[in-house]
């Protein structure tokens, strides 16, 4: 490498917003405690990070190709660290919600950002190394997020899980501004506003519908209401693509059943490993009464065995067609929640290994191997839109998960709890439930809940693995290898944004 400036940098930022999507999973407890928090409030926690990346990710794309990328993304990391201030200091869960939206806006252009400025500031070899080096730490810092997690919430409180993207912050700021040279696209160049807008309402109120409906029922005002809103926001943003000269997604590549193949396959991969996470580490604190790093060290099964698989898979998957590598890899990850539907009033944390080590196999074969097979199902001059739509659906597929899954978990639990009861013990208040019911009454519901939403998390996994090995056939897919990052790092036109 000729200069390691700006790949330090960029990766530095990228750490911090992806670790930000895992770390407040091992926290949800002290949080629910601290704030008052219900089981809704802990979604959105989760899901307003994770829908503001996903739903903004493309239109913060384009606008970087007008402002020019290393300002949006000095810009964007600045809205996260204030965000982060915020998060730290809220005084109830109204407040941190709203801030963990903010921070996912101040993270979208962050990560909209980050491939073309590696591909501005670097060339040839230097380029395949420092995209290398980001999807090792893009890996990483997924992996790591509920362990660093769990140790700052065991030390001096979850607070700090958003106070130290401050300094942070500060760093990848100043490192940018020294050393990262600023890039445009190509001139002419115009951000698609309505279509931003159209999809953000089609993601943000499709989920606030599954998180209502799962509350006061499918077919309640409100949840009825927030399912229009999604659809007909949907049709608008349809309408809107099928006019602009400049679409944020191009929808004719939708009838290319390769590319659609692996967008199903990023949902469901998101979906299915990590929607549940959040679920089993209230289990593992508020019933079996584990600290916060003890329960984040239980995940380490699913982040170590990833990460792992995918820093040696690519060495001896070298030349296999993709949609098998992702095929087998979601085949697998259905497995391990199959795998994980095994509990009763009696289990503890050792139940959850075989599963999660199953799991992390699967995500150390499917992560690599997505950004790949999107850029081969494309042609050449659509390569920004295919990266950036397979990382858009991955977080919508995230905040879709946690929603539907704790919906699962809790019409499960109310079954033999109640719905109040069910409610307060899935939102992490099963102590405050003593003396009112048996504990032993909330353990059984509890692994019953887990259970079933294990199951729909494994059939989740096994649907979308199918549907991607029999759609995902391309004349390319012989000559396209898996690599062992997650970034596009073979798009012929890297440079560009990921849109």
């Amino acid at each position: 490498m000729r200069t390691w400036g700006p790949l330090t940098a960029v990766s530095l930022g990228t750490f911090m917003l992806l670790l930000d999507v895992t770390i407040v999973v091992v926290a949800l407890p002290d949080m629910a405690r601290a704030l008052g928090a219900s089981l809704g409030d802990l979604q959105w926690v989760i899901d307003g990070y994770a829908l503001a990346l996903a739903a903004l990710l493309l239109g913060v794309g384009a606008a970087a190709d007008v402002l020019g990328r290393r300002r949006l993304n000095i810009i964007g990391t600045a809205l996260f660290a204030v965000a982060s201030l915020g998060c730290g200091l809220a005084s109830d869960a109204q407040l941190l919600v709203a801030a963990r939206a903010v921070q996912g806006l101040g993270a979208a252009a962050m990560f909209a950002t980050t491939l073309p400025l590696l591909g501005a500031a670097y060339q040839g070899r230097d380029r395949s190394v420092a995209l290398g080096v980001w999807g090792a730490v893009s890996g990483a810092s997924a992996a790591l997020g509920p362990i660093v997690g769990g140790v700052l919430t065991e030390g001096p409180g979850w607070r700090w899980i958003f106070f130290v993207n401050l300094p942070v912050s500060v760093a990848s700021i100043w490192l940018t501004l020294r050393v990262v040279p600023e890039s445009k696209g190509p001139a002419g160049r115009r951000i698609d506003w309505a279509g931003t807008a159209a999809f953000a309402g089609f993601a943000g109120a499709g989920t606030y519908g599954v998180l209502r409906g799962g509350t006061h029922g499918w077919t309640s005002t409100t949840a009825t209401a927030a399912f229009v809103v999604s659809a007909l926001a949907l049709l608008c943003f349809v309408l809107v693509e099928r006019r602009v000269s400049q679409p944020l997604l191009d929808l004719r590549l939708l009838r290319k059943p390769a590319f659609t193949g692996v967008l199903v396959g990023a949902i469901g991969y998101n979906a299915a490993a990590f929607g549940v996470i959040p679920y089993f580490s209230i289990w593992l604190q508020t019933v079996l009464g584990m600290s916060p790093v003890r329960g984040s060290l239980v995940l380490l099964p699913l982040a170590g065995t990833s990460f792992l698989v995918a820093a040696v898979g690519g060495r001896f998957l070298h030349g296999v067609a993709p949609r098998l590598v992702i095929g087998v890899g979601l085949l697998l990850i259905g497995a391990g929640g199959l795998c994980m539907a095994v509990l009763d009033a009696g289990s503890s944390w050792p139940s959850l290994i075989p599963g999660l080590t199953v799991s992390g196999i699967g995500t150390g074969l499917v992560a690599p191997a997505l950004a790949g097979a999107a850029l081969a199902s494309v042609p050449p001059a659509n390569a920004g839109t295919a990266g950036g739509a397979v990382n858009t659906f991955r977080q919508l597929g995230y905040a879709v998960g946690v929603a539907l899954f704790g919906t699962v978990l809790t019409s499960r639990m109310q079954e033999s709890l109640g719905h109040d009861a069910a409610h307060t013990a899935a939102g992490g208040g099963a102590a405050a439930l003593h003396g009112t019911v048996p504990a032993d009454a909330v353990r059984s519901a509890f692994a019953a809940g887990l259970n079933t939403t294990s199951l729909t998390a494994g059939a989740a996994g096994l649907v979308a693995g199918v549907l991607v090995l029999v759609m995902v056939r391309t004349p390319k897919e012989k000559t396209v290898p898996v690599t062992v990052t997650a970034a596009p790092e073979r798009a012929p036109r890297v440079e560009e944004h990921v849109r």
